[in-house]
């Protein structure tokens, strides 16, 4: 438990952050074991809610696999994925959508109204938000990619002090619906927007040396030593596209992006408003952007 000059020496340290972020976007990907657990979602929520209240712009997209799996189930649908990716024939696709865009995004929407912010739900098909298109496989159906990303229903929210909870379940040209990768959707949107920041909770500490040894966590690397990593196969597997994500956003002018520990309670705020965080932090290039303060 802290004392209370502990507290006001937290508060004194965080002062700096507070204003060098303040008027800024931040997009964060909401998922994993931070969407399951009831403390770890009070946690997740709070700091949503809190880093909107000290003038921060929080956008919140979230992907929701093992509820889509939950109500599979209970349609009798035998969940398939194929290289890492949900196998999305036209019955999983009404699934994936029912459960994303009805359930899980007003779920989100309604624990962040209880906690004193101001959220409403989007998918990718409102305003146009995110045109699809198919990822290429035909044998993996309807998972889409993102073709390109209208922000101003966005801006229209946050300029009113609203905070956008997307669903990663977006349209193409003809009405079709697709299933696209959730970390992919914070990316893009980050990229679009400008954002300051791209924020991924996960279920690993971060970019780790040694996938066994959370003590060989890369607290801050750059696009060419991020791209190093995956190519000498320390970062494989899952993080791949994770990390492929962040160096996209990077590469189209978001600040940093962050790959953090979202099963460690106020991760959100302990990576933003601390000097060393808990994750890893990539940014374009190591000589461009201090962790606090930026141009």
């Amino acid at each position: 438990m802290l004392s209370d000059s502990d507290r006001v020496r937290v508060l004194s340290e965080a002062l700096p952050y507070l204003q060098a972020f303040a008027g800024r976007t931040f997009v964060v990907k909401y998922g994993g074991a931070a969407m399951k657990e009831e403390q770890l979602k009070d946690s997740v929520i709070r700091d949503i809610v809190f880093l909107s209240y000290v003038g921060i712009r929080p956008v919140v997209v979230h992907g929701g696999g093992p509820e889509i799996n939950t109500w599979l189930g209970k349609l009798n649908i035998e969940p398939q994925f194929k290289n890492g990716l949900r196998v999305t024939d036209a019955a999983t696709m009404d699934v994936v959508e029912m459960v994303l865009v009805g359930r899980v995004n007003k779920e989100i929407v309604t624990l962040i109204n209880q906690a004193g912010g101001k959220a409403v739900g989007l998918c990718g098909k409102d305003g146009n938000l995110i045109r699809a298109r198919a990822q290429g496989e035909e044998s993996i159906g309807f998972v889409g990619e993102v073709q390109g990303v209208d922000t101003r229903v966005i801006t229209a929210l946050v300029e009113k002090g609203y905070i956008p909870v997307i669903s990663s379940v977006a349209a193409d040209d003809t009405g079709q619906a697709y299933n696209i990768n959730a970390d992919t959707v914070a990316g893009e949107i980050a990229a679009a927007l400008g954002a300051e920041k791209l924020i991924l909770l996960t279920d690993t500490a971060g970019i780790l040396r040694d996938y066994r040894d959370p003590s060989t966590l890369i607290y801050r690397l750059d696009i060419a030593e991020a791209r190093q990593l995956i190519k000498e196969g320390v970062v494989s597997g899952g993080m791949i596209p994770k990390v492929t994500c962040c160096v996209r956003s990077l590469a189209q002018g978001v600040k940093a992006a962050h790959i953090i520990d979202g099963r460690v309670p106020h991760a959100l705020l302990l990576e933003i408003f601390t000097d060393s965080g808990i994750g890893s932090m990539l940014v374009g290039s190591n000589a461009a952007y201090d962790r606090a303060f930026t141009d």
